[in-house]
């Protein structure tokens, strides 16, 4: 729906504010909540206190990506065609295109990112390894036939081994460039981000094909996952607390969403929930994130906290970043925003939802002060600590400032 189709000057009555969260009924004992949601979670993050740190996944910080997007689409396509608007977090895209398209499409990216010399980001793909393998197939080629047989002329058909690899992953690097540089002239037309299943700032719901529930009814985890390796992967779970409400109908499981981060540390998963909690509460001005900039001055409160210059930036200051930086100056950048998303206090913040649901706080394990600490083995120099009680009051949260 159009930004033009929605009333700007007022909040629905439901819209969450986090000084105003209702008092609230224990989640079910037998549900997959409990102590902290599943085996799987590690830890449940606090509500309120906000930071004002944003995370640095490439959607939100210091990557050129949305800016040709911006560039292509114009300010006003830009609005819809954006998973995040002043109005909504889209979590579901309908697309109408064919299941015959989506099959060819899916293997086509599979295949031009998986075999490309160049990854995301300007990093080195995986043509280089494969492009390996090729080398080291003619190395043992050359040496078995030295071997067996050194009077033999040199074994030159040995050398299309790799030469396919290399043109192989060529063509894949190639194709992997034309479909980031065009793929949005497809989006444009079809990828329809839904206002049907996404957080919902004016209204402070959560939409879901469940059902619409308040935001203050989820929580958030930090979920981990680990390879056949022993390598963990840890993610930011947004989870509803009431499961017997929301469950899906098929596989019996409690609603919940993900939320991509950084593949950094685990600061990033809760400069995320920091971020989506300032979002959806509509005494804060949206996050001042590039995605959300063009967006900043149909938001009431945003504009408001905007013209009594609070926001310290110019009203395109994203924009014209873009427009000027090069890729090597937003990666250095990007890096830097990483290092103080690590250094934030995260760690050991009182919950404000302990005083809205009975039982909450009594559900906390230790948390380390560097909330890094749960993705490696703890050692002598993690500390860990309860977390501490929310005052009756609700605090002054951090504005903004990144």
């Amino acid at each position: 729906m159009s930004s033009t189709e929605q009333p700007q000057d007022h909040y629905a009555e439901t819209a969450f504010r986090a000084d105003a969260i209702p008092r609230q009924t224990p989640p079910p004992e037998k549900s997959v909540w409990g102590k902290l949601g599943s085996n799987f979670d590690v830890a449940r993050l606090p509500w309120g206190h906000y930071v004002g740190i944003n995370p640095s996944e490439f959607e939100y910080e210091y990557s050129g990506g949305w800016y040709r997007d911006y560039e292509y689409m114009g300010e006003h396509d830009f609005h819809d065609f954006n998973h995040i608007n002043e109005l909504r977090w889209s979590k579901f895209v309908d697309e109408d295109i064919s299941l015959v398209y989506r099959f060819f499409r899916f293997w086509f990216v599979v295949i031009s990112h998986g075999f490309s010399f160049i990854a995301s980001g300007g990093g080195k793909g995986g043509g280089w390894f494969f492009s390996a393998i090729g080398v080291f197939v003619l190395l043992l080629l050359l040496t078995s036939a030295f071997w067996v047989n050194p009077d033999e002329p040199f074994p030159y058909d040995g050398l299309l081994v790799p030469l396919s690899f290399f043109l192989i992953c060529g063509v894949a690097t190639v194709f992997k460039t034309l479909f980031e540089k065009h793929s949005i002239r497809f989006y444009k037309s079809n990828q329809n981000w839904s206002d049907d299943v996404a957080f919902c700032r004016r209204s402070g719901l959560v939409k879901s094909f469940q059902g619409n529930f308040p935001f203050y009814e989820f929580d958030a985890f930090i979920e981990m996952a680990a390879d056949m390796k022993g390598n963990q992967r840890h993610t930011l779970k947004v989870r509803h607390r009431y499961p017997q409400f929301s469950k899906d109908k098929h596989s019996g499981l409690p609603m919940e969403f993900t939320f991509p981060t950084d593949t950094g540390s685990i600061a990033e998963r809760y400069a995320m929930w920091d971020m989506l909690g300032r979002y959806m509460d509509v005494s804060q001005p949206l996050p001042d994130i590039p995605r959300l900039e063009p967006f900043r001055h149909l938001d009431p409160t945003t504009k408001a906290f905007d013209e009594a210059g609070k926001r310290g930036r110019p009203a395109t200051y994203w924009r014209d970043l873009y427009a000027k930086a090069s890729e090597q100056e937003l990666k250095q950048w990007r890096e830097e925003h990483r290092q103080v998303v690590d250094a934030a206090p995260w760690g050991s913040r009182p919950d404000l939802m302990a005083q809205s649901v009975p039982g909450y706080g009594d559900s906390y394990t230790a948390e380390p002060e560097d909330v890094n600490a749960y993705g490696r083995f703890p050692s002598k120099s993690d500390r860990f600590v309860e977390r501490a009680e929310a005052n009756d009051a609700f605090p002054q949260n951090k504005r903004d400032s990144d």
